[in-house]
């Protein structure tokens, strides 16, 4: 269920790791390209599994990659490919739906960074997150940075973007999902039942939640900081609130018995 004005015609995933995660997931690839001299150890693993789908594989100077990658830290592979077409929010609650599980979902309210959103996309996949949602203007969106930061998890992740970040929450609450904003003088954020179907929202790195998101959001939590710095990073937000519900959908106890 994607929208053909959200494609792209190509993009270039940079990498030995992301670049085998691609092909491991049927990854539309057009071609591979290897700096020469590089054809050993998982390079050779990835020309092995590109020939075995007949996907051409390029031997170039490492110049010409350096330019294609944007001189991104490319380890001497790369690949062509077309890029990951978003999914829908349909999309979400039917892997949801196929794992037997309840929704968990990830809002990111204009995450900028590509790097940020490669970070948050990896710990989600790794998490159990079934989805994740970003608004289609002043936010990264996906690109080979973000493929790269993400070590190849926006390969099985569901991304949808969507025009407007509150109306997606007023779908999610109709569906039943309970909205959870992290910001500031909010609840201790382990203090809650965090087992339902639920999505949590996360603010831009220099603003936070806007005010219209925060506001429809049912519970805000928080996290405590006893330095002098008075934010955190928000791909590090977005991983330590994460796995808390994880570790409660898993019913995991903490140490004290919590």
């Amino acid at each position: 269920m994607k929208n053909n004005d959200e494609k792209r015609e190509n993009d270039i995933i940079a990498g030995r790791n992301p670049v085998t995660e691609a092909l491991r997931s049927g990854r539309n690839i057009e071609c591979i390209y290897v700096a020469r001299g590089e054809l050993s150890g998982s390079a050779r693993v990835i020309a092995a599994l590109a020939k075995d789908k007949h996907i051409p594989i390029k031997e170039v100077d490492r110049k010409k990659l350096d330019f294609m990658t944007g001189h991104a830290s490319h380890q001497g592979v790369a690949a062509l490919a077309a890029i990951k077409e978003y999914s829908s929010i349909d999309d979400i609650f039917l892997l949801a739906e196929s794992r037997q599980e309840k929704p968990f979902i990830v809002i990111l309210d204009e995450i900028e960074d590509p790097h940020n959103l490669g970070a948050i996309i990896r710990t989600a996949e790794c998490a159990g997150v079934h989805g994740i949602i970003i608004p289609k203007r002043r936010a990264a969106g996906l690109s080979g940075i973000v493929g790269k930061s993400s070590a190849g998890a926006y390969e099985y992740m569901p991304v949808a973007r969507v025009t407007n970040i509150p109306a997606a929450i007023d779908e999610l609450k109709e569906r039943g999902c309970w909205i959870y904003g992290a910001d500031m003088d909010g609840e201790t954020y382990c203090s809650g039942d965090l087992t339902g179907a639920c999505a949590i929202v996360i603010g831009s790195e220099g603003r936070g939640l806007g005010r219209l998101v925060r506001e429809k959001c049912d519970v805000i939590l928080s996290l405590p900081l006893l330095g002098n710095i008075n934010s955190l990073n928000a791909s590090v937000a977005a991983g330590i609130l994460i796995y808390e519900f994880t570790r409660q959908r898993l019913n995991l106890a903490a140490k004290n018995g919590g």
